[in-house]
């Protein structure tokens, strides 16, 4: 008993732990430093107001310098005015300094153009690319959709004409942000303000929606959904996993990590599962699916769909085997097991996609928000799974994971006795079906050397047939006697005498 409880708390999260650490009750993220979009959105209007604020006063000791190294190298012509210790942007005092910072950062541009130029494999084609973007009015997406963005747009289209003037109003203040986005070098922006871009337009929509539905918030919700949608499965291959980020990094981590993790047991976890049952195998297969298929959804809110069934079926399983009602405590382990019995594809780009461009309030509360950040947990806990979180020793985990051993066995053979644990219904299934491949395996190869021995004995049974018939014919030669045929004689024939006398010719006198 002792064990199992420090072996649940070596996996053990405190549920006040997913909640925003500022203590406004939302549920956190690990992405934003455990607080919630809310939170974080005022810190980092904080930060970023701040480094502003740095950034204009290095640009005033900078122009002081600039001026002082100006006077002291031109001592004969006229002295500048003086200039605002305190300069803000726009203040006419910072022309001839934004001048200089203009031209240096073209200048810097230009080299680092330049530079690109060389290891960048589509160098000729980007530039031109990225001008016909700009110039272009609209989206023309329509070109390089998919059916499914065609039938989102087309989707997006009916629903608006519900709301007629204001439905109008939406698809234009939507147009215009697609084409503001397609126009930006999304590939020069970082993801931190791809995400700052999409989330201030959700901002300004939902203000100004709230104010039309008179705070009516469920009708918001609802419009909201529908804008998400359509704007996020325009921008997707843009905006997801994009080039400036670590997700491609951290997501080939993820994955090494889950396939050198593949040996953990549900034992070792102390879920609550019993899949020997058939619905509870069931649900495990289904939560396995579920989480998977996330990879393959467009929309944020539809991953988070994924995540929320997947979620769900984990809780069935639970409450299946203890016959009684889940709790959270059993539900982050049963979490854990299911991510690393499915590995997801791309877990951390699909993570970091929904962080960033998901509905804030779906991520702050909600039956959605509580399951995405308990996956996120998950994921955090298997990078930093060890062998206290698993009741093991340091020297086992290390077998474990460096394939010297295995859970079943302590000297790296898998033993041929039946373990005294209850065996995973999956594993034993395949335990089954390699069985049955193995026998036939067995009678096909009997097979295959009865036909090859019937073909042998096809091959030789002419020959044998021929040699058999050729001594024959020498035991017993065959000879065959002349045949004489008689001459027919018409005097010799009897038959003469009862013919009818020869006609005599006649004469006719005239």
């Amino acid at each position: 008993m002792s064990q199992r409880t420090e072996r649940r708390g070596g996996i053990h999260v405190d549920q006040s732990d997913l909640l925003c650490k500022n203590g406004c009750g939302y549920y956190g993220n690990a992405a934003w430093q455990a607080l919630c979009s809310k939170c974080w959105r005022e810190e980092y209007q904080k930060v970023r107001h701040k480094q502003i604020q740095d950034d204009w006063a290095l640009a005033a000791k900078l122009q002081r310098e600039e001026e002082a190294a100006y006077a002291s190298s031109h001592g004969s012509q006229a002295q500048p005015p003086p200039q605002s210790t305190n300069p803000q942007p726009g203040h006419a005092s910072l022309g001839p300094f934004s001048k200089f910072e203009e031209k240096k950062t073209n200048e810097k541009t230009r080299k680092v153009t330049t530079v690109k130029k060389f290891f960048s494999p589509s160098s000729r084609s980007a530039p031109k690319k990225e001008t016909q973007e700009g110039k272009t009015p609209s989206p023309s997406l329509s070109r390089r959709a998919s059916f499914d963005t065609d039938q989102v747009s087309k989707d997006f289209m009916d629903f608006l004409k519900n709301l007629h003037k204001p439905g109008r109003e939406i698809h234009k203040q939507c147009r215009a942000f697609i084409v503001t986005m397609s126009s930006k070098k999304v590939q020069d922006l970082g993801a931190d303000e791809l995400s700052e871009c999409v989330q201030d337009f959700y901002q300004n929509l939902s203000d100004r929606l709230l104010g039309h539905f008179k705070g009516s918030s469920e009708s918001v919700e609802q419009v909201m959904d529908q804008v998400e949608k359509y704007i996020m499965t325009r921008l997707y291959k843009s905006v997801f996993c994009p080039e400036t980020s670590d997700d491609e990094k951290k997501d080939l981590a993820t994955q090494n990590r889950i396939r050198a993790l593949h040996w953990v047991t549900i034992e070792m976890l102390c879920l609550s599962f019993d899949e020997e049952i058939p619905e509870v195998s069931e649900n495990v297969v289904k939560a396995i699916t579920d989480v998977i298929e996330m990879d393959s959804k467009r929309v944020p809110r539809d991953k988070l769909s994924c995540i929320t069934r997947c979620s769900k079926h984990i809780f069935s399983a639970i409450r299946i085997t203890k016959k009684e009602p889940a709790s959270a405590d059993d539900f982050l382990p049963a979490l854990i097991y299911i991510v690393l019995k499915a590995n997801p594809p791309r877990l951390q780009s699909n993570i970091q996609y929904i962080t960033r461009f998901c509905n804030p309030s779906r991520l702050m509360s909600g039956e959605d928000g509580y399951y995405f950040t308990n996956l996120c947990c998950a994921a955090a806990f298997i990078e930093k799974l060890d062998a206290q979180s698993l009741n093991l020793s340091p020297e086992e985990f290390e077998r474990y994971m460096s394939g010297q051993a295995s859970p079943r066995s302590s000297d790296g053979v898998w033993s041929s006795a039946p373990p005294s644990d209850p065996i995973n219904p999956v594993l034993a299934q395949l335990n089954t079906n390699l069985e049955a491949l193995s026998g036939l395996s067995t009678r096909q190869e009997a097979l295959m050397e009865a036909a090859q021995s019937l073909q042998a004995e096809l091959l030789s049974w002419p020959q044998s047939v021929q040699h058999e018939v050729t001594g024959i014919l020498k035991k017993y030669p065959l000879e065959v006697p002349p045949r004489h045929v008689p001459a027919i004689d018409d005097n010799d024939d009897v038959d003469n005498d009862n013919l009818p006398p020869p006609l005599m010719p006649q004469v006719f006198s005239g």
